[in-house]
């Protein structure tokens, strides 16, 4: 199954690892600083100027305009 993260980019649902809310306040300076580092190195696709989410995949890392919570109830409704 694919998943639509924001502009017209689509992606694996099996090859997420991770999607992380960018605004939670608990993870600001890790997340923050993770981000920075694999921008870096290349790995950092950003949609958007003001990314709502972070998705982590097994090959790259997605900054998308697309709430956390509303792709976490994408990935919800295909398994339903």
């Amino acid at each position: 199954m694919f998943l639509h993260i924001g502009r017209e980019v689509t992606i694996l649902a099996k090859e997420i690892v991770a999607i992380i809310d960018l605004n939670a306040e608990s993870n600001s300076e890790i997340l923050g600083e993770f981000v920075r580092t694999a921008a870096e190195e290349g790995f950092v696709d950003r949609l958007t100027d003001s990314p709502c989410s972070v998705i982590v995949t097994t090959y790259k890392i997605y900054l998308s305009p697309i709430s956390s919570r509303t792709l976490g109830k994408r990935l919800s409704d295909f398994g339903d």
